[in-house]
């Protein structure tokens, strides 16, 4: 029995850690059938050692979605090793310290320009790059952590996320028309890198023991990386825009 993925070719940004969805994501992806490309910034030598924990061997490009030159030539190093693409997955995230960990009010906009850039304009930036090889359509799926709420020591990655979010829904009226889907999992907190990155994470992630309906595991990626790997696939052929909530159900509660 073949996979959810047989065929597809999927870019993958964001592989750091063997914890992080992102490389969750890729194991998934392999093991459904898809050909994979990595990329990676600003330790591309990382992601290659992470990488070899994958099923099957992939190449790995360097990749800073802030550089215009280096967005300019994914095109042409992508379609040299895979032809084409079927999926762009966007796990990228970024906020300066100053912007975490109760912050906000004192944060100066250098902090939340490079936030906005990092985390929520490299959406459109990086599907742009990809958009010469989706000449058949595809799916871009990417992550966030729900924009509904202020979270703490969350700060300015919360209005980030918002943008993403918002990024996401104008990207899928403006791509529709070229048969892509552009779809956000929202996922509850793992105990990934990013998440190693944000000052007082703890307190953040502790509101699931009280509220989650599912139990959520922090250790646990898998879950929402199946999430993303449904969405690559043929299964949501007229879902687009949307916000699928991978958090234990979380989203659904009260206080």
């Amino acid at each position: 029995m073949s996979g959810i993925l047989e065929g597809k070719r999927v870019l993958i940004t964001g592989v750091l850690m063997e914890s992080s969805i992102a490389f969750h994501t890729a194991k998934l992806a392999q093991e459904q059938g898809a050909e994979i490309i990595l990329t990676a910034f600003p330790r591309p030598t990382l992601t290659e050692r992470i990488a070899r924990k994958l099923p099957r061997p992939t190449k790995v490009i360097e990749l800073d979605v802030t550089n215009d030159e280096h967005l300019g030539r994914l095109a042409d190093i992508v379609g040299e090793e895979l032809g084409g693409l079927d999926g762009v997955v966007h796990s990228i995230g970024f906020a300066p310290q100053d912007a975490l960990g109760g912050n906000f009010l004192n944060t100066p906009f250098e902090s939340v320009a490079t936030a906005m850039h990092v985390s929520a304009y490299s959406l459109k930036s990086l599907t742009m790059a990809c958009l010469p090889l989706m000449q058949n359509g595809g799916s871009v799926v990417g992550l966030t952590f729900d924009a509904q709420y202020a979270w703490p020591q969350y700060d300015w990655m919360g209005p980030a996320k918002a943008a993403l979010e918002a990024t996401n829904r104008y990207m899928a009226r403006d791509l529709g028309k070229q048969k892509i889907r552009c779809n956000l999992i929202s996922a509850g907190p793992i105990g990934s890198m990013a998440a190693k990155s944000i000052p007082g994470f703890s307190e953040l992630a502790s509101v699931w023991d009280s509220r989650s309906p599912l139990e959520w595991d922090l250790k646990d990626p898998e879950p929402a990386g199946r999430g993303v790997v449904a969405l690559l696939s043929d299964w949501f052929p007229k879902t687009t825009g949307e916000i699928i909530h991978v958090d234990g159900g979380l989203h659904a509660i009260g206080a």
